[in-house]
């Protein structure tokens, strides 16, 4: 009866050892599985700060339109007279460059 004994021992210290060696690695998953979240975590939170400051920044340096710039470049055109365009200049179109040199319906 004692070698019974002694096998039910063997296996149930063998039994004890599987169980204690499967919880540790349950155990090891569980830390690693939080500590992947808390990394996951702490990146979406950097993300999310980041992003804050940038807006943060775009609204302190927003941009506006230069009105007084507008005007003064629409006085400095109005100085140029009628004729004068961004093409021709003041002085206008000379009306000999109008003329084709031809005695045609089209070309005067």
């Amino acid at each position: 009866m004692s070698g019974v004994v002694t096998a039910v021992a063997a296996v149930a210290t063998v039994a004890s050892t599987v169980m204690s060696n499967n919880a540790a690695k349950k155990q090891e998953k569980a830390q690693e599985k939080a500590a992947r979240q808390a990394a996951f975590q702490a990146e979406e939170s950097a993300k999310r700060q980041e992003k804050a400051a940038d807006e943060a920044a775009n609204r302190a340096n927003t941009k506006r339109a230069d009105s007084g710039a507008a005007v003064d470049a629409a006085a400095q055109a109005g100085r140029g007279g009628v004729s004068g365009t961004m093409l021709t200049g003041p002085q206008g179109v000379s009306p000999d460059a109008l003329q084709l040199g031809r005695t045609t319906l089209l070309g005067m």
